[in-house]
């Protein structure tokens, strides 16, 4: 009897024993705002055992016993650490993580995060963003150039793409779209100036077609601007510079923010006359507000709601020649009744619901109003020897659509898997479209095109990650199902001519994470962008053709304050369709291909001083033309952009950034060239209390550059014969802006 006694005694010690080192913690980990954060790194400081939250920033954590002390860490989030209670055993538990200012030895590189994300969101703490032209030039690689004063949407480039004003970047702004399909101005246009930049809060970017969440424009990368859901405080700000520079911001918490709502507005505007002779008397006007409830403990909803309007007159592109001779100064104009004005109004319904079984959905729901009206001449008395060739490109547009998706976190075996399944709709509604031929920006001399645009998009998409310890499996698959329609109001009868198409394209990414300092990437995949609608409607064999992608990359952190990041990768295009939008004509460029190598580096020499550096090279060539008739025009060979950041020392802020781009073939010959240049800006800010003095300059160094390039045939109004040449928009002189802030 007392054998069987001690034998139960021992078993139940084993048993006690077994069960200490088998308690499961189980929780959700959030931030102030209540928003649950994805991969939050948890580690047991006792068992050494660790976890990553799901993306309801639910957590479970295996081996921990009562007194066992946890931490919880995320880049840009203070540290949390709890000694557990048998209670906390018992119950699931919450985490608050609260903000603050990462360093760069805080970043570990792991499967489940995109390091280069990260690195980007601390390059926007360490040089915040400070215009809407520099909005872009945060993704590593991405170059672009103005040629209306601010007015017109920059020019893009990326890996050996002249994109234009969007035609191969696919780029949102709160899962609201800002490429417009079959637009006045070409196709894809993306006029990024009704976006606040200080209202940004992360840029999340990826480059090639390797990504079934988006679809249309999404061949060499896309971009997605998320704003911010709070403001730490508001502020107000006061701007002025040469050149009758003018600029006035408020950024206001209009509730008293708390754990259940919170909502702020934003108003913007800025004036200027540029550097130009002719004055732009540009104006620009943005309001923005955004809303933020929880409707419960798991269910959240954003309303969010903006108005743009601008206007400008504009100097336009010169040619080479006139300045050689002496006709005009590098600042002077041709024509300068060149100019335009348009306006943006976006709604957009943002819910984010967890639903049963650690699924998580969210939508949003958008509307978005548009008006564009835009005179040029490029080619000054080329075709109209007596009025001119201005032109004129207006519409009027309504957008509406949806996006939606289902997020599923789960484990087989030793496999973590996640799935993302995504459905949308976006209907584009143009009205008059339209390319005149005008005079003086009041007559209309004749009509080249003028109808109405129905284009409307369906996708869904299925993309899967499968994680096996160290190495990431992800396949994915997206459907796209277009309808193109247009009425050509100059026919004589009412006809409807439309064109249906889909096209389905896979992607399958792999990471392998050899350790915490050392990531493999290879990503492949198959994008597409869109043709006008009124180029589909007459040639409709390739409406939506492809572009095949791969990437072999690498990021590695050698030391704690060092990261680099490489690619080579490799893009085909199968059609290159080039929609002129300024002559209303349609130029097929055939297939061409293009490789290149990317190369980023990123060291922190202290918590004040940060270096980053971003260097691409680029080979674009047609697949359609022989040896030396084979170059792209204005695709870029060479880009090098970077900079030393100062961030809090002493109160002092500011920073010296740097761009280079290469000399590029500016015609299919590469006998014209357009030239590269090498331009430095700086900016020092002072923060007393609440207040904060700034100085920033443009081109320190007052080189002379020509911002964007075209190779233009062209006639003067004295000129017996055209010639074809460069025709350039000059870049910034030296200039001086200070601002002044406040903030309550």
């Amino acid at each position: 009897m007392i054998f069987r006694v001690k034998s139960i005694c021992v078993m139940l010690m084993i048993l006690n024993v077994f069960s200490a080192f088998s308690h499961t913690i189980k929780g959700r980990v959030v931030n102030e705002d209540q928003e649950p954060l994805e991969n939050v790194y948890i580690y047991n400081l006792s068992s050494k055992s660790h976890g990553h939250t799901k993306v309801n920033g639910s957590f479970q954590l295996d081996n921990c016993e009562v007194g066992d002390l946890i931490e919880f860490s995320f880049l840009g989030y203070e540290k949390e650490q709890l000694k557990l209670t048998r209670d906390q055993l018992n119950n699931e538990i919450t985490i608050v993580l609260k903000p603050k200012a990462f360093l760069l030895d805080e970043l570990v590189i792991l499967n489940n995060t995109d390091p280069l994300e990260t690195i980007v969101k601390l390059d926007l703490v360490k040089n915040p963003v400070n215009s809407s032209q520099d909005v872009l030039r945060r993704v590593p690689g991405l170059f672009i150039g103005q040629h209306a004063g601010g007015g017109k949407a920059e020019q893009i480039f990326l890996r050996g793409f002249d994109i234009d004003h969007g035609t191969d970047l696919s780029i949102s702004v709160d899962g609201m779209p800002v490429n417009m399909v079959s637009h006045a101005h070409g196709q894809g246009y993306s006029d990024l100036h009704f976006l606040i930049p200080e209202t940004i809060e992360k840029i999340n970017f990826g480059k090639g077609p390797y990504y079934a969440d988006h679809g249309d424009f999404n061949t060499a990368g896309y971009v997605d601007f998320k704003t911010k859901s709070t403001l730490e405080q508001s502020q107000v700000n006061l701007g002025i510079g040469q050149f009758n520079t003018f600029r006035t911001l408020g950024m206001f918490n209009v509730l008293e923010t708390n754990s259940d709502k919170n909502m702020y507005a934003v108003i913007e505007y800025l004036a200027t006359d540029g550097f130009v002779e002719s004055p732009q008397n540009f104006n620009r006007l943005n309001v923005f507000t955004k809303y933020n409830t929880l409707l419960s403990a798991n269910n959240k909803l954003t309303l969010s709601a903006s108005h743009f309007t601008s206007k400008w007159d504009a100097s336009g592109q010169i040619p080479q020649r006139a300045v050689d001779n002496g006709y005009i100064t590098r600042f002077g104009a041709i024509d300068d009744t060149e100019g335009g004005q348009t306006s943006r109004t976006n709604m957009n319904l943002e819910y984010r619901k967890e639903l049963s079984n650690d699924i998580v959905f969210e939508t949003n729901l958008f509307y978005t109003k548009y008006a564009f009206k835009l005179f040029s001449n490029f080619t000054f008395f080329l075709e109209d020897p007596i009025n001119g060739d201005q032109i004129k490109q207006q519409e009027d547009r309504d957008i509406f659509g949806f996006n939606s998706q289902f997020v599923k976190q789960t484990a087989i075996s030793d496999v973590d898997m996640k799935i993302v399944a995504g459905i949308g709709l976006r209907n584009d509604k143009v009205n008059n479209v339209e390319l005149s031929h005008t005079l003086n920006r009041k007559e209309t001399l004749a009509h080249i095109q003028l109808g109405d645009v129905n284009q409307t998009n369906y996708y869904a998409f299925l993309n899967t990650d499968f994680e096996f310890g160290k190495l990431k499996i992800s396949p994915a698959l997206r459907l796209d199902y277009m309808k193109f329609s247009y009425n050509d109001a100059l026919l004589t009868e009412y006809e409807t001519q439309a064109v249906s198409r889909a096209i389905v394209n896979p992607k399958l990414n792999v990471i392998y994470s050899a350790n915490d300092k050392v990531q493999w990437l290879f990503k492949s995949g198959i994008g597409y962008h869109s043709n006008d609608t009124r180029v589909v409607v007459q040639q409709s064999k390739k409406t939506m053709p492809r572009a095949y992608g791969i990437d072999l990359g690498n990021n590695w952190k050698p030391s704690s304050k060092l990261v680099l990041n490489t690619a080579f990768w490799y893009l085909f295009s199968e059609e290159e369709f080039v929609y002129v939008g300024d002559a209303g004509i349609v130029e097929p460029s055939g297939k061409s291909e293009r490789y290149g190598f990317d190369l980023g580096l990123r060291y922190e020499f202290n918590k004040y001083l940060y270096l980053n550096t971003d260097a691409t090279y680029t080979k674009a060539r047609s697949k359609e033309e022989q040896d030396g008739q084979d170059y792209i025009p204005l695709a870029p060979n060479v880009t090098l952009v970077g900079g030393l950041s100062l961030k809090d020392y002493h109160k002092f802020s500011g920073g010296i950034y740097y761009r280079y781009l290469g000399d590029r073939p500016a015609n299919e010959d590469n006998s014209i060239v357009a030239e590269g240049y090498f331009v430095t800006d700086a900016n020092l800010n002072y923060k007393w209390d609440n207040i904060t003095l700034g100085c920033s300059v443009e081109n320190l160094f007052n080189v002379e550059w020509n911002e964007t390039q075209f190779a233009t045939e062209s006639r003067l109004s004295d000129e017996v014969n055209s010639v074809e040449e460069i025709h350039f928009t000059p870049g910034s002189p030296f200039a001086v802006k200070f601002s002044i802030s406040y903030g309550f």
